[in-house]
């Protein structure tokens, strides 16, 4: 079986910030190990620097065996791949550069005699380094994944899928490859519940050695058999599951404080002492050398340093506030969202809090943009609060937003082009059409209940996952939302930041409608709306997650 063993870790970023120090731990023996953290902690550079793709500034990193990579951002709308190129991009380096030596030598065929010699090197190329082998692999993920054969579907881009199939495609690859090793940044996002449960069963019977990273506390619980947590610029290993870590962390913690408790008495007592022998000494030369043995002792306590500093807890504080709208927040009569629901009829009323169920591909997604847009008759050039355009839902029947409902859209894969480019600070003091500017003041004390405040010099395309979810959120608090329209919104948030919005949200003075696949989040809501396979649309007492 291969492993990975990280000794004494460190990384420094660019701007010369330390993000990690005397990072420690090993996975192997077919371990399934999660990484665990606050969003921005370190968790994604880590899984780089086990990969190779980042350099550590100390320490080392060993490994053995073939080695499996899955990023945090596949699943993003932004792929502009072909998924042949996604499945190389999953494959052993032997298969990709075969394969990448392949496809050039194809784009170059021509007539004469060099590309076809060419080509026919490259194929031959192509067997050794085992690509017809793969390519069956290729196949059966696909007909896993998509329902439909290899060839059907290589050249298709990556884009076009929803972000659950491509998750699925590249994780059906890396369970069934060679690789030893599995490195999967979030391997559960986008994926509806019957695919998360898949992925718990596939984790927990497969012999490679896994280190993941997920927020998903039911799937946490279901599969992690020791815990790695990255906080406070460092990481520790909790020896068991998710279900005894919440203690273990809280023990923990008291332990350091402890130790800090006699830490700082010991340097009391000391200080005290070479006080004591320096006022003796003043006034009689014979009591010189104590005080320097009690100077010597005090330095060496120093020089070694204080005992570990337990992680400063976060403290996201989301003030989503709402207002008060016509009883009716939400009116559906007879809505059909072309090739995806038969007709239905749905009333949502002020306050409620409904969760948006059903299978990937049913038109949760769908529904929630055309109540964005303003219903089927919006005002012209209508946007959410959120200030993001919508694209059109092709539509029968009607669906009209009530008295002084004002929707606040928050998308799944973070799609917020008009915030390319732009720092947090620019975005928050800029203002949009529907939110105005704040002061410099105000938006950082903005950005510090979203712990973001480190982060108003960055610009929002490279925040972490978290961090975005974060800042798209505080964004909806400023635009005076009344009905959020959530679309997935726990799915890159830290365990600290999910909690924040399950409270948020308990508070908010206005109606939640939020598609989710987070059975954990579910808990916080009171009605549920099914979105069946079949496209039959309806109301469920109770959470329905095995459907198709």
């Amino acid at each position: 079986m291969g492993h990975i063993e990280a000794m004494a870790i460190g990384y420094v970023l660019p701007d010369g910030r330390p993000l990690l120090s005397d990072v420690s731990f090993r996975v192997g023996d077919g371990a399934k190990v999660a990484l665990v953290g606050p969003n921005g902690a370190g968790k994604t550079t880590l899984l780089r620097m086990i990969a190779g793709d980042v350099t550590p500034a100390a320490g080392s990193i060993a490994r053995s065996g073939g080695l499996g990579v899955m990023g945090q951002f596949i699943g993003s709308i932004s792929d502009g791949r072909t998924l042949a190129e996604l499945a190389l991009s999953l494959a052993p380096p032997t298969v990709r550069t075969a394969g990448e030596r392949l496809r050039d030598a194809e784009h170059a065929l021509d007539d004469t005699e060099r590309s076809q010699l060419r080509y026919a090197d490259a194929l031959a190329a192509w067997g050794e380094a085992g690509g017809y082998g793969a390519e069956v692999e290729f196949d059966t993920a696909a007909v896993a994944a998509l329902g439909l054969p290899w060839d059907a579907v290589r050249e298709r881009k990556v884009a076009t899928l929803s972000g659950g199939e491509q998750k699925r495609f590249a994780l059906e690859l890396l369970l069934r490859g060679p690789d030893e090793v599995l490195l999967l940044d979030e391997p559960d996002n986008f994926l509806d519940v019957p695919g998360k449960r898949w992925l718990e069963a596939r984790i927990a019977e497969s012999p490679k050695s896994i280190l993941f990273v997920s927020h998903d506390r039911e799937l946490l619980a279901n599969t992690a058999r020791r815990i790695v947590t990255v906080e406070g610029g460092s990481a520790w290993v909790h020896p068991g599951g998710f279900a005894s870590w919440h203690d273990a962390r809280v023990a923990r913690h008291e332990r350091l404080d402890e130790l800090r408790r006699r830490w700082d008495e010991e340097r009391l007592k000391l200080e005290r002492l070479v006080a004591y022998y320096k006022a003796k000494a003043s006034h009689n030369d014979g009591m010189a050398s104590q005080l320097q043995a009690a100077r010597t002792r005090l330095a060496r306590f120093l020089d070694a340093g204080p005992p570990e500093e337990k992680a400063r807890e976060q403290s996201i504080k989301m003030q989503l506030g709402g207002g008060r709208t016509g009883k009716r927040a939400v009116i559906c009569e007879q809505l059909e969202l072309d090739g995806l629901t038969f007709p239905f009829d749905l009333e949502v009323w002020f306050g409620d809090r409904v969760a948006v169920l059903g299978a990937n591909g049913t038109g949760k997604s769908h529904f929630l943009r055309l109540l964005a847009r303003g219903g089927t008759d919006p005002e012209p050039d209508s946007v959410p609060a959120s200030g993001v355009a919508m694209r059109p839902v092709a539509h029968e029947g009607m669906a009209r937003l009530g008295a002084r409902v004002r929707p606040g859209h928050f998308s799944q894969t973070h799609d917020r082009p008009e915030l390319t480019g732009k720092t947090l600070q620019e975005v928050l003091v800029g203002g949009d059409v529907d939110r105005a500017g704040l002061t410099l003041g105000v938006a950082m004390k903005s950005l510090a209940r979203y712990e973001l405040q480190g982060q108003a010099e960055q610009r929002f395309e490279t925040l972490s996952g978290g961090q975005q979810a974060r800042v798209l959120i505080l964004l909806l608090e400023l635009s005076g939302a009344t009905l959020l329209l959530l679309d997935e919104p726990t799915d890159n948030l830290d365990l600290a930041s999910a909690e924040a919005l399950e409270q948020a949200l308990a508070a908010f003075a206005g109606t939640v409608l939020a598609v989710t696949h987070d059975r954990w989040f579910t808990r916080g809501f009171d009605r549920f709306v099914l979105f069946g396979g079949d496209g039959e649309v309806q109301e469920t007492p109770e959470p329905v997650w095995d459907v198709r």
